[in-house]
């Protein structure tokens, strides 16, 4: 996969969560993806944004615009340094949740892209990677 451009955005704050919608909606319009797409990559990030701040204590997003083959799109890369998720697979069914929200966060954000990579150790954080082709 090759990467044309990136970028990064600390996310510490409901503001910065705010940023990111933004800067997503502007990388995804640059790069020509459908309105569709770019509302499902936005809500995606918004969520993984908030679980940065809520679970993680904070961390970063680096967007990189990627090409492989004939393919372009927006991938995006969540990292914290919080205390982990224990058990992935559980965080990744709908209902469980481990705060006050609905339980729809992380698999629902896996829904609405193309590619959706999580890795999580307990004590050391988590690093969530998601990608939308444009279509």
């Amino acid at each position: 996969m090759d990467v044309s451009r990136t970028d990064s955005l600390e996310i510490r704050t409901s503001t910065d969560v705010v940023l990111v919608r933004q800067a997503v909606r502007k990388w995804t319009t640059e790069l020509g993806l459908s309105l569709v797409d770019q509302t499902k990559l936005i809500t995606a990030a918004s969520e993984l944004a908030r679980n940065t701040i809520d679970y993680g204590g904070g961390g970063t997003v680096r967007l990189d615009a990627v090409t492989q083959g004939i393919r372009h799109g927006l991938r995006l890369t969540f990292e914290d340094q919080g205390p982990g998720i224990a058990d992935v697979e559980l965080a990744l069914t709908d209902g469980y949740t481990t705060g006050q929200g609905l339980g729809l966060g992380l698999g629902g954000s896996k829904r609405l892209v193309n590619e959706f990579e999580i890795s999580s150790r307990a004590g050391e954080g988590t690093r969530v990677m998601i990608t939308r082709w444009k279509s």
